[in-house]
């Protein structure tokens, strides 16, 4: 008989919360390079598992490579059919993709609670699994009430409360440069900050295309 081809290790511990900044191996602040992880090379990451727990190895490792990847480049969400020819999901050295169909099945494993809540559908619930794009979907590398929490203590540290700031200023000016923040997508700020709001930590002023916010 055929010796049964190699699948991924059984054993794997999912990360408690998003990557931290400090990460053992850290991002690279330029977007044109990427240090893929060492299962990027081998050939079972790119097939779907068909054991329960192989395949939940494997939901974890992709997870931890799609916020990793996201994370380097700056994307706040991805549109899943441009992404299918970036190296993310497409191997040129071994000549392997992942489908537009498995791409979905590992993204909306990551928008449940045991994908860790690391992606968000974009649009309706209903939608989102439809149409040529396949959808769209937020990536957390930190979710919205993390975010929240990287900014609230950006304004203590640059002693910045009961001051106002513009949205501008949060993800573009000068002060963010060297923040994680610094680019933030507005819609995912918007989340981040309406988090604060409810706490009773920060305010939003003004027009939607002129919006300050003020913090406490």
């Amino acid at each position: 008989m055929a010796a049964p081809p190699p699948s991924l290790p059984s054993t794997y511990t999912p990360p408690s919360s998003a990557i931290p900044a400090s990460d053992s191996n850290p991002a690279p602040s330029s977007a044109s390079s990427f240090p893929f992880p060492p299962y990027y090379s081998f050939p079972p990451f790119w097939t779907p598992q068909p054991t329960v727990a192989t395949r939940q190895a494997q939901l974890h490792k992709w997870s931890s490579l799609i916020q990793s990847y996201c994370r380097a480049k700056r994307i706040w969400n991805l549109t899943l059919v441009d992404a299918l020819e970036t190296p993310l999901f497409h191997n040129a050295r071994l000549r392997k993709r992942l489908t537009l169909g498995e791409v979905r099945d590992v993204v909306d494993w990551m928008t449940k609670e045991e994908g860790g809540r690391r992606a968000e559908w974009v649009g309706k619930a209903g939608e989102r699994l439809g149409g040529a794009g396949g959808g769209t979907a937020w990536i957390y590398w930190r979710r919205p009430e993390e975010w929240a929490e990287v900014i609230a203590g950006w304004v203590d540290e640059t002693g910045q409360k009961n001051t106002v700031l513009t949205l501008y200023e949060l993800t573009e000016g000068e002060g963010v440069t060297a923040q994680e923040f610094r680019g933030m997508d507005p819609t995912l700020l918007q989340k981040s900050l309406d988090i604060l709001v409810k706490r009773g930590k920060a305010q939003i002023f003004g027009q939607e295309d002129q919006q300050g916010v003020k913090f406490f």
